[in-house]
């Protein structure tokens, strides 16, 4: 047995974590943990939202050196990030500091794109459910704005780390599925970039998850106490690709919930739905891991909790969050659930206010203080999560029999009984860090560590991480 590092960075955390893994073997802890918080930068016009990107390398790099001297053998690295964001970069020098995905610019994008190739259009190319920041619609702003002038090379989140830790820049395939410019063929549409006025130069050679990138460069190494011999892998980098490897199911009985910032809820299939009712929908085709596909829609996560939170502390509010699930469990029920998907709840800002605001315009009792507030949040969730896995249920043909919850959200009881009720189906929680397993598992088995298809990975987790097990209660089921 060696040891395989995990970099996992969400969209408003990341961590470092260090797996001990060979045949049969799979342990794992975390040796770092730091906050990702987003920056608002003026540029002249208007306070924009950027990551910190810099700052969030410099924490991965302290991780690493905390896993390597953590380690006996440490022999691989791979990194997962959220998608759709991107650094520019010329002659290899980062160009400016990457926008954030809840930027307001992107509404922007949309208008240039659609002006050119329809929402129907695009999604029969691509496959790719409509949300307007996709990186297509943030690449438009960036085009109309003058600065792809001095671009040579766009690099999403995780091939940037890569690129910074092995000096090889690279297009990991999982991650590129959410650009909005990979076909259904899954290579790159330089047709479709040539319309919208992209450079296909601008983009790198497509990687496979699982892949090795090279060793991390020596000066690097040194300068991190990592061992000179040392392989990158280009895991599923996006970090739903790595969570759906290390879901413990029967694809072809089971649909998922990757519940972090936000909820991922689908079914894995061997070939994509492009039909004008999954478009409708909203429903995406991702590349997953050994060519799968994570035919699934996004709904608003654990977002609405943790922005909550944060306004009730900017309030001076008690808000510890686990008090307030266990006084939301014991709260009345909303009169009805709210849409989670209603784009107020996307930028950050006052959560409870404007959750107050949905309810007041429709002539709804208003949640009254924070208990009820985060429970009509949990129910509403609960109630999107459940009819996603209906729809998807019925658009790919899957018998889902079972829903697997896995991310931090599966840490939330009430959420979870809520989700099981709802569905009417049983709900196995677990793991929490599905992501970061998923990342171990791609990396232990390209360096050699183990071996067998995705189903054999896939075991091992479930023989190592057991699933918590939530049966409806009856009270409420939706299919």
């Amino acid at each position: 047995m060696s040891q395989v590092a995990a970099v996992d960075l969400g969209a408003t955390s990341g961590r470092v974590m260090l797996a001990d893994i060979g045949p049969g073997h799979l342990d794992m802890a975390a040796v770092a943990r730091f906050p990702n918080d987003p920056v608002r930068v003026w540029n002249g016009r208007r306070n924009a939202l950027h990551w910190d990107v810099t700052g969030l390398y410099s924490q991965v790099c302290r991780g690493l050196t905390a896993a390597a001297r953590a380690a006996d053998e440490l022999v691989g690295i791979g990194v997962d990030s959220w998608a759709v964001d991107y650094g520019l970069l010329r002659e290899g020098r980062l160009l400016g500091t990457p926008h954030h995905y809840r930027d307001d610019r992107t509404a922007t994008g949309v208008d240039l794109v659609h002006a050119v190739v329809g929402p129907e259009e695009l999604y029969a190319r691509n496959g790719i459910q409509f949300l307007p920041f996709n990186t297509v619609y943030q690449l438009a702003v960036e085009r109309a704005d003058g600065l792809l002038d001095s671009a040579d090379t766009v690099l999403l989140v995780p091939d940037l780390i890569n690129y910074w830790l092995t000096g090889r820049a690279a297009a990991e395939r999982t991650n590129v599925s959410t650009t909005g410019l990979l076909g259904l063929d899954g290579r790159w549409d330089t047709t479709l970039m040539r319309r919208i006025g992209l450079r296909p130069s601008l983009f790198r050679e497509l990687t496979e998850p699982g892949s090795v990138l090279g060793p991390v460069r020596p000066e690097t190494a040194e300068a991190l106490g990592l061992p000179a011999d040392v392989r990158v892998v280009s895991v599923g980098s996006h970090d739903t690709a790595s969570a759906v490897a290390a879901v413990p199911m029967r694809p072809e009985r089971s649909a998922y919930i990757s519940c972090g910032t936000w909820g991922l809820v689908g079914v894995e299939l061997a070939g994509p739905v492009v039909t004008e009712e999954s478009r409708t929908a909203n429903f995406t085709n991702e590349i997953g891991v050994e060519g799968r596909v994570r035919f699934l829609r996004n709904v608003m996560g654990t977002w609405l909790l943790s922005e909550t939170v944060r306004q009730y502390e900017r309030d001076r509010t008690p808000a510890d969050l686990a008090v307030l699930l266990d006084q939301a469990a014991a709260a009345p029920s909303p009169a009805e659930v709210f849409d989670t998907d209603d784009p107020r709840f996307l930028p950050p800002g006052d959560m409870p206010a404007r959750i107050a605001a949905w309810y007041r315009e429709r002539g709804l009792p208003v949640p009254d203080g924070p208990a009820e507030t985060v429970r009509a949040i949990v129910e509403s969730l609960a109630a999107a999560f459940a009819a996603a896995v209906d729809t998807a249920a019925r658009l790919s043909g899957v018998d889902v029999a079972s829903v697997h919850m896995v991310g931090g959200g599966c840490r939330n009881t009430l959420l979870c009984q809520l989700t099981a009720d709802r569905l009417g189906r049983p709900l196995l929680a677990g793991p929490v860090e599905a992501t970061a397993l998923g990342n171990v598992l791609l990396t232990a088995r390209a360096t050699g560590l183990v071996d067998g298809d995705l189903e054999a990975l896939r075991a091992l987790v479930a023989d190592r991480f057991p699933a918590t097990r939530y049966v409806p209660s009856g009270a409420m089921v939706s299919w």
